[in-house]
């Protein structure tokens, strides 16, 4: 199973839990199978056409994802769901 990474401001939703293991050979199918543990994690990650927020970044195995949901996870993958960080000027 692949071990996926809870943002803190999410750890709320996995009773404090800062990482889970989760079934699941694609991003789409790990937030489903999150959300059957940890409900609410489907509408705080996905928008109402079932895409990742913009608010938020996917990265599996330590690359960030273009492809959002569709991205393939192996049983030893590491998935982090990460808040988009905007920035200021240098």
């Amino acid at each position: 199973m692949a071990t996926v990474f809870i943002p803190s401001l999410m750890q709320n939703l996995s009773e404090g839990a800062d990482r889970v293991t989760v079934e699941g050979n694609t991003v789409r199918k790990i937030i489903d199978n999150l959300e059957e543990i940890h409900t609410g994690f489907k509408s705080r990650l996905l928008d109402n056409r079932g895409r990742i927020k913009p608010n938020i970044s996917v990265a599996v195995d330590g690359e960030v994802s273009e492809i959002g949901i569709l991205e393939r996870v192996s049983p030893n993958s590491e998935v982090h769901f990460l808040p988009a960080i905007a920035g200021g000027e240098l």
